[in-house]
């Protein structure tokens, strides 16, 4: 018996010192005995809303890229500035994919849908998660208003096998844009850099052709009340903004009339190689950042290095600058 208490007396001392030195090694280094959480390296689908009058406008986002500056045509030292400029800043031309839910109240309207799978190598998508994130589900978008028809605006319309995102929804594009791109014979002629953006838009557009949602405008029609279209020439043959109004207060939606926005704010004659008409394109531009600068208009732009993708303009030296809407946790204060 006193052998075994003896034995027992020293498991008890070698499991008492085993536990202090535990115990001390934990102390030391409170986080060693845990494994390190892993790293998530996705962000959530992003969503913004605000209220302009009684209408709530949710900013969707669709994704991030990189807008490269051979894109930009302008003057060499216009140009030269953009190159030093890049090298003080390799962010200067990120740009966010964002489309925009306006609920009226009575209606569900989406204005452009993003890039779907159609553009960016998959950079971009998220705006259908977006959209669920903020509380919605695409079965529930009763329009779907289209500023153009390149892929990035309207690529999350519909699925690479065909089928539509939003079922349910009916989709109106300028009459001008819609005869442009979906025409097989001007197809036939364009230049072959420029054909995969026919053969998208065409690919896009033919379920919901197929299914009688598919209309288009001439700029005269009232489609929702208290909003108006806005023709803004150059970019492509129907380029439309849509401008909502509502107790006093307004947004514009004016789709690509800025791709690199802090280039084009600060020289506006700056185009992009993906504007059909060039001088088109570089006028609207001039005369709305003008308009624009002198009233309390808000702007939702598709492109922007600032999420959410809201802002005004203010008049700074021989160009813009852009004001924008700070992220608020009561989306319902001024």
């Amino acid at each position: 018996m006193k052998l075994q208490g003896n034995v027992l007396k020293r498991n008890s001392m070698r499991f008492a010192a085993a536990l202090v030195a535990a115990l001390a090694s934990f102390v030391a280094s409170p986080n060693a005995a845990l494994a390190a959480a892993p790293q998530h390296h996705d962000q959530a689908p992003g969503f913004y809303r605000l209220k302009v009058g009684d209408l709530e406008v949710t900013a969707l986002y669709d994704g991030t890229g990189v807008f490269d500056p051979h894109w930009l045509n302008g003057t060499k030292a216009a140009m030269d500035g953009v190159v030093k400029a890049l090298h003080e800043d390799p962010h200067m031309l990120d740009t966010a994919d964002t489309g925009f839910l306006v609920n009226t109240g009575k209606q569900l309207i989406l204005v452009d849908a993003g890039a779907g799978a159609w553009w960016g190598g998959g950079a971009f998508g998220r705006l259908a998660g977006s959209l669920r994130s903020a509380g919605y589900t695409p079965e529930e978008v009763d329009l779907v208003l289209v500023t153009h028809l390149h892929a990035d605006h309207v690529g999350g319309l519909t699925t690479r096998d065909g089928k539509r995102v939003f079922p349910n929804a009916d989709v109106y594009v300028a009459k001008a844009e819609s005869d442009f791109w979906l025409s097989p014979e001007i197809a036939a002629k364009a230049p072959k850099d420029a054909q995969p953006f026919f053969q998208s838009a065409q690919a896009i557009a033919a379920p919901y052709i197929e299914a009688a949602k598919w209309h288009t405008f001439s700029g005269s029609e009232r489609i929702v009340d208290g909003m108006q279209f806005v023709p803004l020439p150059g970019h492509t043959p129907g380029h439309t903004g849509y401008e909502f109004s509502s107790k006093g207060q307004r947004i514009l939606f004016w789709g690509d009339i800025v791709h690199a926005q802090r280039v084009q704010l600060q020289h506006p004659e700056v185009t992009a190689t993906f504007d059909i008409d060039q001088t088109a394109a570089a006028a609207t531009r001039r005369q709305l950042l003008s308009k624009l600068a002198r009233q309390n208009v808000l702007i939702a732009t598709p492109h922007t290095s600032y999420f959410p993708a809201l802002g005004r303009l203010r008049k700074e030296g021989n160009g813009y600058s852009w004001v924008p809407v700070v992220f608020m946790d009561r989306w319902d204060e001024k």
